[in-house]
């Protein structure tokens, strides 16, 4: 099994680029960006608006509601990570 992650480590260093392995933040790069402490803030906010309207689905099982509950949650979740100005 050792033997597979090291082969897995080998490969994700030569495969992927270099800037995907530094993770210091950084607010106007596109991937640093996600280090930032706001946008770990914000991503903890859309994780706890997915398990309210997870449980909401859970209790309300028809599918017309699930389906517009799980719409509209998307839709909240793109907006709140947005990060324009």
């Amino acid at each position: 099994m050792g033997t597979v992650v090291k082969i897995d480590h080998w490969l994700r260093q030569q495969i992927l680029p270099e800037s995907l392995h530094d993770r210091s933040p950084d607010k106007d790069h596109p991937h640093k960006r996600r280090f930032t402490a706001a946008y770990r803030r914000k991503r903890g906010i859309v994780k706890n608006v997915w398990i309210v309207s997870g449980t909401v689905m859970v209790l309300q099982a028809s599918p017309a509601i699930i389906i517009a509950i799980t719409l509209g949650t998307t839709f909240l979740s793109f907006m709140i990570l947005d990060e324009t100005s």
